[in-house]
Formats: structure tokens, C-alpha cells, sequence
């Protein structure tokens, strides 16, 4: 093992020459300040930026970049562009353009994942199968084939070694992260460890196609009363991990507009479909499609909506349903107050927050949008000026947070695209209410009153053997205390100073001692020329002291 980074350790061999083509590629785009703040200076290579033929800004070298460091990096830029509580607006938008650019895979290589996954005759369980992809991606790439029994299927195959090119990627961006913990001001200001884990886990989930079959699977029995959405169905017998067999998906993206003329359906309609869908998953179900672009909607002749492509998944805890309710009727009332008292509840300002500018900054986003109406007001701009506020107060926003916030400015984005009259808030204004309506009636409110009791009860039962345990714990020595003092370096200065002053007094109050024992003597004895010179020598230094104690009490700041 070597160590790639302080406080992380990879494999030696991958990791090293990684870390040098990470280092290559930025230094490359003249990123050499993004190198420094990765701590990936010792990797780099000894060269000049490469010339452009147009000038391009700092972002648009970093969006290059990471499109050509592959799979991880794109993926991480795609996310950091959803995070503008982190990054400058003109970063948001530039790495908001990554695109997964990767070549298709080779035939030979598909057929060999089918093999290692599906058995030998992997091949022979299709019917048909067609080696030209439908659609190709950075993981995986989509292949139209057809069963024995003439059912069409759409099956995805997993990129060979792709697995193993993520981990050691993610590995460097965990050093990474560790190392601009400590020696920058940004790995300061944000607790960046999280927010790669993070991200970690939700790149292992799309590797797993299990799970993303699962969650097709999940979504589709909890919306079974939507007659208008359709979810394609698992074929459990042809999935593994790396290779996933659904129903065959076909019709018009929403996004073809002259196609929707043509089926006659109702455009409205759709819009309203589809946001349905979204505001019922994450105010009923708690879990939400945490991808709702386009290119994953698909309208049938008949008007249904067919949904696909199930590897993110965000989700909503209750506790976190009734905040956001708070937070919007707080904000409906204007009041900044309840509002900054409900992100913090929702762990959007921590210790780092200036708690008064922040209640300043969103009285006046309350101001500039109070009194409209709903139809006159636009989620995703409310939403950006939000991550805007708390951008300028370095506010970090939680990870499901973040990604609630994307898929809002998405669906609304959807809807938009299919009727550009649609009013998203005006829409899900009811939703709200009914979701409020809910929690506050009786039955919602008995129990939580039931699961109140009993866990006061448990408590109760529970108290003294806890109380038991912990001070024996703390007989033991077992228990550490940590302590976070504000300004207590200050005081200890201070303190310092005040010391050192009373030594120089002390020394000074010495030598006029010494210097008068000294007089005595030479008066007594006979002044020698010595004895003068000691004198002199004396006063002298007793001046300097003197000088040098007046001085520092004349400049010891005042309280």
C-alpha cells in the first residue's frame, strides 16, 4: 500500500496513475489553482498550459475537464452543478452542460458481460438481439432484443471494468476531500467528506442494477391508481447486477412537440401527469425519481406517461415532509423568523451561520416575492435565489435537500416543456394543503400521540439502566469530553501578555535593587572605575527596561 494523500491510503499502482492523469488533465486546461486546492501538486507534470483556439473561462476548462477524465468526474460535475449553495453561478451553469460522451461499447464486449452475467448461452435466452445500441451512457448502454415468446425487451448492459475504474476514482476523491479538510478554507467552510460519500452512494446504487429494478418495481406497485403512468416491467429471470431486462418502452418524448400535435393528446394534461406523480412521491411515499429529464418520458398514443430509468432515488423522511410544509407557510406568511428557524431545523445552517444576516437576506426574498400570486411565481427561481443566500453565507445544504431541489427545478422544467402555460406552484398548491390537512387531522394526530407515549413510556422503563451505564462508563474513564471554546485564545494572549509585562517589572524592580546595593558598596569602599562602569551599565539597562514596560502598557489594546 501507498499513501496517496494525508490521511487516506489506496492501492499503489491504479491510484498513483490516476492521480498523475487527473493531475495531466487539469494542469492541461491550466487549472494548476485546482490542482494546489486538491493537493495533487506532486502529480502534476512539468508543463505549460496547452494553447485553445478560442479563449475559454476557468469554468469551462473545469466542465472539459472532467468530461475527459471520464465516468466518476462527469457524474461529480453533474452533481456539483446542482449544488449552487457551494459553487459560483457561472460553475453551476457550465458544469450543468457535463454530458456522458463516452464511445459505444464493442460488441465482442457486450456479448462477453452477457456471458460472465446471464451463463454461456446467455445469447441463445433472446430471440433476437440487436448489437447497435438504442442509447449509449457513461455506465451503460441500452440494446433492443425480443423474447421467445415475442415480447419486445430493452436490456442494459454495465461497461466492462467500469466498477473498478469508479472505485479507484472515488478513493483519490475521498484524499481529496480529506486533504482540503485541512489545508484549505473551503475544505473548512464545507464538511466535504459527506459529500462525497455521498455521492459515492448514490453512484454504487446506479451500478447495481438490482436495485434499480427494485426501485421500478417499488414505484410501480405505489402508484398502481394512476391510471396515466405507465412503469415498464422487470424481467427478474434476465437481471443481475450488471445486466438489467425490462419491457420494451416506446411513443413520443415529451420533448417533440410536433409529435404530441399529432397524437391529439392533451398536452396539459401530460404536464400535469407527470408532476403529479412527482409531488404524490414525495409528499405521500417519501421516496422520489431523482432524474426527471426529458429524454425519461415517454408519452403513448392513448396520453399515458411511461417513466423509466430508476437508478437515483432520492428520499424524504416524514420529519423532513412537515419542515418543508413549516418552511412554506412560513414563507407564505412572510415570515422570515419561522422560515430561518425551519432551515435550521432542516440542518441547512449550522454553527457557521450568521444567524441575523441570514434572517436579513430572506426577509428580503419574502419582500421582493410577497403579495403575488401563485401563478405569478416560478419554483426554480425561488428555488436558485434561495441557494443563492446560502451560497453568500457559505450555508451548506443537506444532500437530499440539495437533490429535492434539483428534481423541483426539473419537473417544473418538464411541465413547462410540455405546456408552457403550465404554472407549477399553482398546481401543487393543493398537494400542500392536503398533505398540511393531513398531518394536522385527527387520526395523523392520535398517532403520533401513540408512538409519543410509547416512546415515553420506553423511556421511562429504560432510564435508570441507562443512567446506570453511563456512570459507569464515566467511572471507568471510558467517556471523553470535548470542549469548544469561543475567544478563549484571545484571553489566553492576553494573559500572556500581562505576565510577561509583570516579569519585566519584576526584573526592572531587581536591577534598581541591585543598583542601589551596588551604590552602597562603592560608597563604602571607595567608587573604582569599575564600580562606575557597573553603575553605568545598570542604569542603562534599568532605562530600557523602564522604556520597554511603559511601551507596552501605552499599546495593550484597551477594553
Amino acid at each position: 500500500m501507498v499513501g496517496l494523500l494525508p490521511g487516506h491510503w489506496l492501492p499503489g499502482g491504479a491510484a498513483m496513475r490516476r492521480s498523475r492523469e487527473v493531475a495531466r488533465v487539469l494542469t492541461g486546461h491550466g487549472l494548476g489553482s485546482v490542482v494546489d486546492q486538491f493537493g495533487l501538486r506532486r502529480f502534476a507534470p512539468f508543463r505549460l498550459r496547452r494553447p485553445d483556439r478560442r479563449p475559454l473561462c476557468q469554468a469551462e476548462h473545469l466542465r472539459i475537464a472532467l468530461g475527459e477524465l471520464g465516468v466518476t468526474f462527469t457524474k461529480f460535475g453533474q452533481m456539483l452543478s446542482t449544488r449552487a449553495d457551494l459553487l459560483p453561478p457561472e460553475y453551476v451553469r457550465e458544469l450543468s452542460m457535463l454530458q456522458d460522451s463516452t464511445p459505444r461499447i464493442a460488441p465482442e464486449d457486450v456479448r462477453g458481460v452477457l456471458r460472465a452475467e446471464l451463463g454461456p448461452d446467455a445469447r441463445s435466452r433472446f430471440a433476437a438481439f440487436e448489437e447497435v445500441p438504442l442509447a449509449s451512457a457513461s455506465i451503460g448502454q441500452v440494446h433492443a432484443a425480443r423474447l421467445h415468446d415475442g415480447r419486445d425487451v430493452a436490456v442494459k448492459v454495465q461497461r466492462p471494468d467500469v466498477a473498478e475504474q469508479i472505485e479507484v476514482d472515488l478513493g483519490i476523491m475521498r484524499g481529496v476531500a480529506d486533504w482540503m479538510q485541512v489545508h484549505t478554507a473551503f475544505g473548512q467552510d464545507y464538511d466535504l467528506r459527506p459529500l462525497v460519500e455521498e455521492f459515492a452512494h448514490s453512484l454504487h446504487a446506479e451500478l447495481d442494477y438490482v436495485r434499480e429494478g427494485e426501485n421500478a418495481d417499488r414505484f410501480r406497485r405505489a402508484m398502481a391508481d394512476e391510471p396515466r403512468l405507465w412503469i415498464p416491467h422487470i424481467h427478474w429471470d434476465l437481471t443481475t447486477r450488471r445486466v438489467l431486462t425490462m419491457e420494451r418502452v416506446t411513443g413520443t418524448k415529451v420533448t417533440d412537440v410536433e409529435g404530441l400535435e399529432r397524437l391529439g393528446v392533451s398536452r396539459r394534461r401530460i404536464a400535469e401527469t407527470a408532476v403529479r406523480t412527482f409531488l404524490r412521491q414525495v409528499l405521500e411515499l417519501g421516496f422520489f425519481h431523482a432524474d426527471p429529464h426529458p429524454g425519461n418520458f415517454f408519452v403513448q398514443e392513448d396520453g399515458t406517461v411511461a417513466v423509466v430509468d430508476f437508478g437515483m432515488i432520492g428520499r424524504v423522511n416524514e420529519i423532513t415532509q412537515i419542515r418543508l410544509l413549516r418552511a412554506g407557510l412560513a414563507a407564505i406568511r412572510e415570515d422570515a423568523e419561522a422560515l430561518a428557524e425551519e432551515m435550521y431545523a432542516l440542518g441547512v445552517a449550522g454553527r457557521r451561520a450568521d444567524r441575523g444576516a441570514f434572517q436579513r437576506d430572506l426577509d428580503h426574498l419574502l419582500g421582493r416575492y410577497g403579495g403575488r400570486s401563485l401563478r405569478e411565481l416560478s419554483a426554480s427561481v425561488v428555488v436558485r435565489e434561495f441557494t443563492d443566500i446560502a451560497y453568500r453565507h457559505r450555508l451548506q445544504l443537506p444532500g437530499e435537500l440539495a437533490l429535492l431541489f434539483r428534481v423541483v427545478i426539473m419537473s417544473e422544467g418538464l411541465g413547462l416543456t410540455v405546456d408552457p402555460d403550465f404554472r407549477y406552484l399553482d398546481y401543487a398548491a393543493p398537494f400542500f394543503q392536503s398533505r398540511w390537512n393531513r398531518y394536522h387531522g385527527l387520526a395523523s394526530t392520535a398517532e403520533r400521540a401513540g408512538r409519543a407515549a410509547f416512546d415515553a413510556a420506553e423511556l421511562t422503563l429504560e432510564l435508570p439502566r441507562r443512567a446506570g451505564m453511563l456512570l459507569g462508563r464515566l467511572e471507568r474513564g471510558e467517556i471523553d469530553l470535548n470542549v469548544r471554546h469561543e475567544g478563549l485564545q484571545r484571553f489566553s494572549n492576553q494573559l500572556q501578555s500581562m505576565f510577561n509585562r509583570l516579569a519585566l517589572a519584576v526584573i526592572l524592580a531587581a536591577s534598581v535593587v541591585a543598583l542601589a546595593l551596588a551604590l552602597g558598596v562603592g560608597a563604602f569602599a571607595g567608587a573604582s572605575t569599575y564600580m562606575n562602569w557597573l553603575f553605568r551599565i545598570g542604569l542603562l539597562f534599568s532605562v530600557i527596561f523602564g522604556v520597554a514596560l511603559v511601551w507596552s502598557m501605552w499599546r495593550a489594546p484597551r477594553h
